[in-house]
């Protein structure tokens, strides 16, 4: 789920900046914003709403939502555990049940535990 935010988001921003450079300004002329323009341009009354300014509300209203999912994700983590997690804490289970009880007990971890064993004992060791 975090994933498909991220991937909005960013498809957002690169939206939402493709609009904001499509767009002409008020001020956009030089002159207006010296006085050499009508005295409301800069300032003054916008007239009605073009698609592209209703188009840039909107794509900045997702934006600042998916900001703060992203945020809502990053404070409550999710722990997503692997299927071999599971797997493991499944055999460490059912290893440890066994150990416990002493009864099934693997001839190979015996073997493996004695050469072990004898192999850092002292007392088998002829000196030279």
């Amino acid at each position: 789920m975090e994933t498909l935010v991220w991937v909005a988001h960013i498809i957002l921003a690169a939206v939402l900046i493709g609009l904001v450079l499509l767009q002409h300004g008020k001020g956009a002329d030089m002159g207006a914003a010296f006085g050499s323009g009508s005295a409301g341009s800069l300032f003054g009354p916008s007239g009605s709403a073009t698609f592209l300014s209703r188009t840039t509300g909107f794509v900045a209203a997702m934006f600042f939502i998916t900001s703060m999912s992203l945020t809502y994700f990053s404070a409550n983590p999710v722990n997503s555990d692997s299927v071999m997690s599971f797997v493991n804490e499944s055999e460490e289970t059912n290893g440890s049940s066994s150990s416990e009880t002493g009864d099934e007990i693997d001839a190979h971890q015996v073997d493996s535990t004695k050469s072990e064993v004898e192999g850092k004992s002292k007392v088998n060791q002829i000196p030279e």
